[in-house]
């Protein structure tokens, strides 16, 4: 048995009782499942005979020999093996998902068709099943675009305002799209449930990288349906307030981030500029816009004479909101420091496994996540019996 977080309240998790047949890859679906897991869901994860292609992707690898990519959205679950191209394989599937509650999958669009296994088939005989499909590009026109995030990042024109106006656009640091698609689908399949909770009735959830994104874009994707102009690289300063952006200190990077006419007057203070907040170029938030680079020089100037850490306590102190540049393992410091416990470690004792994990970011004060099992091996359950109670039979792994 693995190690687990029980609720202290007593109660049952959210999610209890909930049974989810998830066919996703790599990491927006596995992310969606393995959130669902933490709160109760029973996932059973369906691979195909090579496995999930993050399995591959090393290194780093965890102690045990998982790769940290497979591992970090892999949790609480159990791993069959199905191949959908033969006929023991697909009816094993089949019989799978005519005993859950929720599908989760992210082929692109057709390809569950062909094995009987898309909404329409599965909700004839199931109507009360809750059906997410991830795509890249949606099920139209799109469908035969590929859907990794690189690309969606480009085409989707994230880089075209990530990263230095003088260098190349630039990725986020992470899988950012996967990452909001996979909560945009988690967000979905809970609304989809509570609708069948009430009626009966179940739906398709329909998520794509692009839409995800492009609804991920907020102020600036307004800015350009407002003025049809599209934004620019502003490496790390903010269109529409200033000083909002990172400066170079006497010792590390420290990012300022001033909202309001007060916090820049206590930045001032703070930097020993006790007039510039006066001079007519930067007396408002909309001036001070206009004379960015201006405004950039001074502060940096100022800021030279001390360390990031020093200005950190000054300005906050002061009311300015500041922090130095972390690098991760800082940041996890940080959340510790604060008691935001950012991560935990999962024990399989049976096996001697052991698993650190980034932590559920989702806090109920009734419903603790629990962490029961550590990501599963290629097949480690093929021999595990499912009861699958809608149908009332059983299904045994081959």
């Amino acid at each position: 048995m693995a190690s687990t977080a029980g609720s202290p309240s007593g109660l049952p998790q959210p999610l209890a009782g909930i049974r989810i047949a998830d066919f996703s890859r790599v990491l927006a679906g596995p992310l969606c499942s393995m959130m669902l897991a933490d709160y109760g869901a029973e996932v059973i994860k369906i691979e195909g005979p090579a496995g999930d292609d993050t399995r591959a992707w090393i290194p780093p690898v965890e102690a045990n020999g998982t790769g940290t990519y497979f591992a970090s959205v892999n949790r609480n679950k159990r791993s069959v093996v199905a191949d959908l191209k033969s006929d023991d394989g697909l009816s094993y599937a089949r019989a799978l998902v005519a005993g859950c509650d929720v599908v989760i999958e992210n082929f692109r669009p057709g390809v569950m068709a062909k094995f009987g296994l898309d909404y329409q088939t599965v909700s004839d005989s199931r109507p009360d099943i809750v059906y997410c499909s991830i795509s890249g590009f949606g099920a139209g026109a799109g469908a035969d675009l590929p859907g990794y995030d690189l690309l969606v990042q480009a085409l989707g024109g994230l880089m075209s305002i990530t990263g230095h106006p003088k260098e190349e656009p630039s990725k986020v640091g992470v899988a950012l799209v996967d990452v909001l698609t996979g909560q945009n689908a988690l967000a979905g399949i809970l609304m989809a449930l509570r609708v069948r909770d009430a009626t009966g009735t179940g739906q398709q959830v329909q998520v794509d990288l692009l839409s995800s994104l492009l609804a991920s874009l907020v102020n600036q994707g307004a800015a350009t349906l407002a003025t049809g102009n599209s934004p620019a690289r502003l490496g790390n300063a903010h269109p529409s307030i200033a000083p909002y952006e990172t400066f170079r200190t006497g010792s590390g990077t420290l990012a300022i981030a001033v909202g309001n006419d007060r916090q820049f007057e206590a930045l001032a203070s703070v930097l020993g500029l006790r007039g510039l907040p006066e001079q007519a170029r930067f007396l408002t938030n909309e001036r001070r816009v206009a004379s960015r680079e201006e405004l950039r020089i001074l502060v940096e100037a100022a800021l030279d004479a001390d360390t990031a850490v020093s200005w950190q306590r000054k300005l906050l102190a002061a009311g300015v909101p500041a922090g130095r540049v972390n690098s991760v393992s800082e940041a996890f410091e940080l959340a510790e420091s604060l008691g935001l416990e950012p991560s935990i470690v999962i024990t399989d004792f049976a096996t001697g496994r052991e698993s650190r994990q980034l932590a559920n970011p989702i806090r109920l004060s009734a419903t603790s996540p629990s962490y029961r099992q550590v990501p599963p091996t290629l097949g480690e359950h093929q021999g595990s019996t499912f009861a699958l109670q809608s149908t009332n039979t059983s299904v045994k792994g081959a």
